[in-house]
């Protein structure tokens, strides 16, 4: 996320992964959704993967810096969300519903109370975005809403917390973050499932129900490659694309609202939902090419071959649970610790890495490493850097692979947590949320360096919910998105 200028001195927002809700440029790709449930820990403890104080401490440090994005205006009410990014994104007290639901997921798996209890809080508020709508009473969540107060680019002030004066829900409307994606509510879906899991309250799997009824009556389609399509743009007119990343989070979703309502009618979605991520797969051939899942479909009939991302490798196999049941769809981790690795020092071009550090992981999608560098990512955004590392999904790859557990899976994945916990000690410093300095070497940046996703945004050195919650998932060997 970068702010830029524009010609007449104003201040322009760079656009995040989730802005371009229903744009074309998506090419039906992942919006990057929410999140799941919590698994038991491993014998390993839940304080990490490799015992050791140093990592104990990063953790607790992520923990923290989640907590001061959710506690940054204590002036609007205890109802409240977490801002998915520091101010200096441009992107004010925006809180994506995506890292609201990862947030949840990543306080129940820290597993202490105070954890426990922010996570309730943010299914709470969750809850009252669906019951308090001002436009729709249908059980839908928008993309994102606003927590705090600002002054928009135009000097038009947003004077609201979280809950408008009329008793309504804030939406994202300065920014067009109106429409609802299929991924968003699957996430906020599997992390209101996880709560009513741990907590046994009625209202959370309720909510969860209610979202899952939703996208069967707005994204259902019989079209040749089935499955279930994007959602509705801010006008509430259904998107015509279908992603195999939203898919495969209501394999999870689904396969949860099954187990914990009894309903044999979650299992035939889930179904369904599966058998559309299935379809994209791309099975290795004998000269050694595939063994990876395409990005998903315009039209309902023609899948999409390029770009390619990460999160349909890594988030597949921990949806299909690849490693007991279909072992050929593993190999999608292989190509993607492999096609996508990156590898980003202050040499590269346009990278913002201080001198004399590196960081290694993954970039997000096959076009980001052709992105140009001599053209800016997108308007008022800077030029792209090929070998910035996306700390979101570094982690979701680290994390694919302690489950998988195979030769050499668990030395790859620590060197990717290593990785992650630097950036969080070195980079992203003096940045702040709601104008308050946050804790020191609290949270972790969304890339290393400006990246080009390819699919017509960028992410950018901005600590972020998201990534920090897909950190501590991962350090924590939580699968978010197993049933």
């Amino acid at each position: 996320m970068n702010a830029r200028s524009d010609r007449e001195g104003t201040p322009r927002p760079a656009l995040s992964r989730r802005t371009l809700l229903g744009a074309a440029a998506l090419t039906a790709a992942a919006s990057g959704t929410a999140y799941a449930a919590v698994n038991t820990p491993s014998s390993k403890g839940a304080s990490g993967s490799t015992g050791t104080s140093s990592t104990s401490s990063a953790q607790r440090r992520a923990h923290t810096f989640l907590a001061a994005a959710m506690d940054a205006y204590p002036d609007h009410g205890d109802l409240r969300l977490t801002q998915s990014y520091t101010d200096q994104a441009g992107l004010f007290s925006t809180a994506f519903t995506y890292d609201n639901a990862l947030a949840i997921l990543a306080h129940l798996a820290v597993r202490t109370e105070s954890g426990r209890a922010r996570a309730v809080a943010l299914g709470d508020a969750l809850l009252y975005a669906q019951a308090h709508d001002p436009a729709y009473d249908d059980g839908r969540l928008r993309q994102a809403y606003n927590v705090g107060p600002y002054v928009f680019f135009d000097g038009v002030a947003q004077p609201d917390g979280f809950v408008r004066a009329d008793g309504t829900a804030n939406v994202g409307t300065q920014f067009g973050f109106t429409g609802t994606a299929v991924g968003d509510m699957a996430w906020a879906g599997i992390a209101l499932s996880a709560l009513a899991r741990r907590t046994g309250a009625r209202r959370f799997l309720d909510g969860a129900v209610r979202i899952g009824t939703w996208i069967e009556a707005n994204a259902s389609t019989d079209q040749p490659l089935g499955g279930y399509k994007f959602g509705v743009d801010g006008a509430n007119q259904k998107l015509p694309f279908s992603s195999t990343e939203h898919n495969t989070d209501l394999v999870c979703l689904f396969g949860r609202l099954a187990l914990l309502t009894g309903d044999p009618v979650w299992r035939q979605r889930r179904a369904r939902a599966r058998a559309f991520v299935e379809k994209m797969w791309q099975p290795t051939t004998g000269s050694g090419a595939g063994g990876f899942f395409y990005t998903g479909t315009n039209d309902g009939v023609t899948v999409n071959k390029s770009p390619i991302p990460e999160d349909t490798q890594t988030w597949t196999h921990l949806a299909l649970n690849s490693r007991a049941q279909h072992s050929r769809y593993s190999r999608s981790l292989d190509w993607a610790a492999t096609e996508l690795a990156v590898l980003d020092r202050s040499d590269r071009t346009n990278s913002t890495v201080p001198a004399g550090q590196s960081y290694e992981g993954v970039t997000f999608s096959s076009a980001s490493l052709l992105a140009n560098e001599d053209a800016p990512i997108a308007e008022f955004q800077p030029k792209p850097n090929r070998n910035g590392v996306w700390f979101e999904g570094t982690a979701h790859l680290a994390l694919a692979l302690r489950d998988r557990a195979g030769h050499g899976d668990e030395a790859r994945a620590h060197r990717l947590i290593a990785s992650i916990e630097r950036a969080q000690e070195l980079l992203g410093t003096t940045q702040t949320i709601g104008t308050r300095p946050l804790p020191e070497r609290a949270g972790v940046v969304s890339a290393t360096s400006p990246l080009d996703t390819g699919f017509g945004f960028g992410y950018y050195p901005y600590r972020h919910v998201g990534a920090t919650a897909w950190y501590l998932l991962a350090a924590t060997r939580t699968n978010p998105l197993r049933a």
